[in-house]
């Protein structure tokens, strides 16, 4: 089984364990997601879904939080660990897309990378998620599964992994089997614990059951 024959069959197969993905991050504005994606830097979705609640409550729109000091910003994400960081590029963030894009959330990959705070993954997941455009976000569940798979060998370099998926995932399944990878990662192939290569659905075709 090739590498890209070996890809297309995982593809399959998540399709039918996990029909439904989504992105775990609550949003309903691009900009939310922009915030929440920054914020889940070393933390759990859902503990920055708890926590930006009380931050938009706070800060409803981009000009509204573009307006914020760090200080207030940080004080409220304080939670996801890294506050003072977090709260800066946040800050940065929203006044750039207040001062230079009418408030909204740029429709293209190299502005979005432009943006501080926002690195190839976080750029991926709003270019897939918000826009549906092809887009590979290479998170530690993505890179983990990849490297046990056989789908990649010895990879660990987000970026590096994220262009050899490009080479062997179909544009227009890029996204949702990212999505797909951390519904997985979760649930069976996990990191902390022993992962459970006995009920799982690609157990036949991994290269590294039981690594």
């Amino acid at each position: 089984m090739t590498k890209k024959q070996r890809t297309l069959e995982v593809i399959e197969r998540l399709k039918q364990e996990y029909p439904e993905t989504n992105c775990t991050l609550n949003y309903n504005e691009a900009w939310k997601l922009l915030v929440s994606v920054r914020l889940a830097a070393q933390c759990t979705d859902a503990r920055v879904n708890v926590v930006v609640e009380d931050l938009y409550r706070r800060f409803p729109d981009v000009n509204a939080l573009a307006e914020a000091s760090v200080e207030e910003i940080e004080e409220i994400v304080r939670p996801c660990g890294l506050g003072n960081s977090k709260a800066r590029d946040i800050s940065a963030c929203m006044k750039i897309l207040r001062d230079e894009y009418q408030g909204r959330v740029p429709e293209d990959f190299e502005k979005l990378l432009a943006l501080p705070g926002v690195g190839r993954k976080s750029a991926n997941l709003i270019m897939g998620d918000v826009f549906g455009k092809p887009a590979i976000v290479t998170d530690t569940h993505c890179i983990r599964l990849v490297n046990r798979m056989g789908i990649v060998d010895g990879m660990k370099e987000p970026g590096k992994v994220e262009k050899e998926l490009w080479k062997l995932v179909p544009p227009e399944e890029g996204n949702d089997f990212c999505h797909r990878l951390v519904d997985h990662g979760r649930a069976v192939c996990t990191a902390r614990t022993h992962p459970y290569c006995e009920k799982c659905c690609l157990n036949d075709i991994c290269k590294k059951v039981g690594v």
